[in-house]
C-alpha cells in the first residue's frame, strides 16, 4: 500500500512539475512577444536639413501633426530637465517605481481625487504607443506590465529618446525637434536651460498649458523645474536666476521654408520611391541658401516691373559636385498673386539660347578644326529658308574665334556648327549629359547653337561645373582624367559618390581635354559684365569668372552661368509660362 501511495504522489508531482514549466514557457514566450513591433506607426513630417542638421524645410504630416521624425540624439538640458519633472529614478528603475506609485497613491488619498499618476517616463511611451486607451487602473496594470518588457528589450538612452520623440508639445507640436523649431526658432541642440526646462513641463499638460496662453502657469512650472534642476547640481544659482527671467514663448512660430522646390524634389524622389525616407540631409550651405534668396528677391522686385516674374538660381561646389544652394523659384510673399512660383525652374526644360556655345568651341578645338585666333566669316548669310542674325544685328566680316564667344555672335557659330557637323554635335551634347535632346539632329537644325533645343539648369550647370572639375583636376593630377569627372550635381549629404582610384585615371580625356576646357574658359572670361563701363576691375574682391549668358527666342529665357576653381553658379530669369518681355536679356537681367 505504501509503495502504490509513493508511486503515487510520484506521479503527480512530476505531471505537475511538467505542467508548471509549460505554463512558465508559455508565460516567458508571451510576455517576450506582447510588445508591438514596431512600437510607433505614426506617420511623420518630411524633414530637409543642411548639411550641418540646420532645418531648412519641413512637410506637415498627413494626420494634421508637426512630427518630426524620431530624434537621432535627445540634447543633454532637454534630458536633465525631463528626468527631473517626471522621473527622478528613470535611470534606476525597472520601467515602473514602487517609491513613485505609493507617492501617488498616498497624494490621491490626501487630495480625495486623482492628482498624481505615478507613471514612469517609459510607462508614458507604452501611453503613448497605445493612442485611445482610457486611465483606468486595469490599463495602468498593462502600461506596467509592457513597461516593464520595453525595459528588458531596450537601453533607457533608447527609451528616452522615444518619449522625446512622441510626446505631445501642446496643439498640433510633437516631439522635441518639432517643439523646439516651432516654439523658438532654433535646433533642439541648442536649447537654453530655461527653454529646455520649459518644454519639458509640456508634455505633463499639453492641452491646458500652452504657449501663447496660460503663461502664467507655464511660467511658474517651468521655475519649479529649474528650481528642481538647481537642487539636484545640474546647474548653479546663477543660471538658475538667469533662467527664470528669460520670456516664456507666444505662438508657435512658422518652421523655415528655405529651399522649397528642394523639399518637393527630395520627397518625390525619396518619399514616394522605394526609398521610404522622412528625414533628408543634403549638402546645402543654409547661410548661403539664406544670402542668394535674398539676393534673388531683391533682384526680382526690379524685374517685376518689366512683366518677370521668376527666378532660378543653383550653386555648385564645383571640386565636389555638391548643391549647395538651390533656389527652384522665387516665391514675392508681398503679392498675392501666382505666376508660377510651385514651378520648379532648375529641372523644368528651356530653351538654351547662346548657353551651349562654348561646348562647340571646345569640341571643334579638341579636334583641331579651330584655333582661338582663327578668323570666322561674320557676314549676311542665307541657308536655306534660314537667315541667322546676330543679336545687334550687325556684322564685323570677320571675327576671331574666340571673340565669336566672348560676344556671342550668332552668324559665325552658326558657321561654325556647320564646319563640326550638326548630328556630331547632337550626339556630344547627349554625351556631355543633357537628357532633353530628345529628337533627332535633323529636328533642330543649325538653330541647335542658338536655343532650338531645351536643357533645364541642373543639367547645364552640372556640366559647366564638370568642365571646371576636368581642369581643375588635370592640373593637380599632372594632366591625368578622372573619368568620372563629369557628372551631374548632387544634392544628398551622404550620396555615394564613387571615387576612381588615381591608378585607374586616363591619360585621354572622356569628354573634353583641360586644353579645351582651360581656351574655352579664357574666351568666357571676356564675356561683357552688366556694369559696361567695367568699373569692378578697380575693386580688390574682384574675381576672375569663366561665364556664359544665353537669351532664347521671343526673349522668354535668359541665362547666365558662371564657372570659378571655387563654385559653378547658373541662374535663370523669365516667366514659367513662356512669356517673353522686352529685354529679357541675359546680360542684363
Amino acid at each position: 500500500m505504501k509503495n502504490r501511495l509513493k508511486k503515487y504522489y510520484q506521479y503527480l508531482f512530476k505531471t505537475h512539475q511538467k505542467k508548471t514549466w509549460f505554463a512558465i514557457f508559455i508565460l516567458l514566450i508571451t510576455y517576450w512577444r506582447i510588445l508591438p513591433n514596431p512600437l510607433f506607426n505614426d506617420s511623420t513630417s518630411y524633414v530637409l536639413e543642411d548639411k550641418n542638421g540646420n532645418l531648412l524645410g519641413a512637410r506637415i504630416t498627413t494626420d494634421g501633426q508637426w512630427r518630426f521624425p524620431e530624434t537621432d540624439n535627445v540634447p543633454d538640458k532637454f534630458a536633465k530637465a525631463i528626468v527631473a519633472f517626471e522621473d527622478k529614478r528613470f535611470w534606476y528603475h525597472p520601467g515602473i517605481d514602487p517609491i513613485g506609485i505609493g507617492r501617488a497613491i498616498k497624494q490621491n488619498i490626501q487630495e480625495k481625487s486623482v492628482v498624481s499618476g505615478g507613471s514612469t517616463i517609459t510607462m508614458q511611451v507604452i501611453r503613448l504607443s497605445r493612442k485611445g486607451k482610457s486611465r483606468s487602473l486595469w490599463e495602468k496594470f498593462v502600461e506596467a506590465i509592457l513597461a516593464t518588457r520595453l525595459e528588458v528589450g531596450y537601453k533607457k538612452s533608447s527609451i528616452l529618446k522615444l518619449y522625446a520623440s512622441y510626446a505631445p508639445f501642446g496643439g498640433n507640436v510633437v516631439g522635441i525637434d518639432a517643439a523646439s523649431w516651432r516654439y523658438y526658432g532654433k535646433s533642439a541642440e541648442l536649447l537654453s536651460w530655461s527653454e529646455a526646462a520649459t518644454l519639458a513641463v509640456l508634455p505633463n499638460a499639453p492641452a491646458l498649458i500652452h504657449p501663447g496662453r496660460n503663461r502664467d502657469a507655464l511660467e511658474a512650472k517651468r521655475n519649479r523645474l529649474l528650481d528642481k534642476l538647481l537642487t539636484k547640481g545640474d546647474i548653479d544659482s546663477t543660471t538658475c536666476q538667469l533662467a527664470k527671467t528669460e520670456p516664456i514663448p507666444d505662438e508657435p512660430l512658422p518652421l523655415p521654408q528655405l529651399a522649397p522646390h528642394l523639399l518637393d524634389r527630395a520627397f518625390a524622389n525619396y518619399r514616394l520611391g522605394s526609398n521610404q525616407k522622412s528625414r533628408i540631409q543634403t549638402t546645402i550651405n543654409k547661410n548661403l541658401q539664406q544670402r542668394v534668396n535674398e539676393i534673388a528677391l531683391q533682384h526680382h522686385q526690379s524685374l517685376s516691373g518689366n512683366g518677370i516674374h521668376n527666378i532660378a538660381a543653383l550653386i555648385i561646389d564645383t571640386k565636389t559636385g555638391e548643391t549647395v544652394a538651390y533656389l527652384g523659384n522665387i516665391e514675392d510673399k508681398n503679392t498675392n498673386e501666382n505666376h508660377g512660383q510651385d514651378v520648379d525652374v532648375i529641372t523644368a526644360p528651356r530653351s538654351t539660347g547662346s548657353i551651349l556655345k562654348p561646348f562647340l568651341y571646345a569640341l571643334m578645338l579638341d579636334e583641331g578644326l579651330i584655333t582661338p585666333t582663327a578668323l570666322v566669316p561674320d557676314i549676311p548669310t542665307q541657308l536655306h529658308n534660314y537667315r541667322p542674325e546676330n543679336y545687334k544685328q550687325t556684322y564685323d566680316g570677320a571675327v576671331p574665334a574666340k571673340t565669336a564667344i566672348s560676344r556671342s555672335l550668332n552668324v559665325p557659330l552658326i558657321r561654325m556648327l556647320q564646319l563640326y557637323g550638326l548630328e556630331k554635335f547632337h550626339f556630344n551634347l547627349q554625351n556631355l549629359g543633357i537628357t532633353t535632346i530628345k529628337k533627332n539632329a535633323t529636328h533642330y537644325g543649325l538653330p541647335l547653337i542658338l536655343g532650338g533645343a531645351e536643357a533645364n539648369l541642373w543639367e547645364l550647370t552640372s556640366i559647366y561645373a564638370s568642365m571646371g572639375r576636368t581642369l581643375e583636376n588635370a592640373y593637380t593630377e599632372n594632366g591625368l582624367y578622372n573619368p568620372k569627372d563629369f557628372r551631374n550635381a548632387h544634392y544628398l549629404a551622404k550620396a555615394k559618390i564613387e571615387k576612381t582610384p588615381t591608378k585607374d585615371w586616363v591619360e585621354e580625356p572622356p569628354k573634353l581635354s583641360a586644353a579645351a576646357i582651360y581656351t574655352a574658359f579664357e574666351a568666357m572670361l571676356d564675356v561683357e559684365r552688366p556694369d559696361e563701363d567695367g568699373s569692378w576691375e578697380i575693386f580688390n574682391s574682384k574675381k576672375r569668372i569663366a561665364w556664359k549668358t544665353g537669351t532664347s527666342f521671343g526673349f522668354r529665357d535668359a541665362w547666365a552661368i558662371g564657372v570659378t576653381p571655387q563654385y559653378t553658379v547658373g541662374v535663370w530669369v523669365g516667366n514659367a509660362d513662356g512669356e517673353g518681355r522686352p529685354d529679357l536679356v541675359g546680360v542684363k537681367a
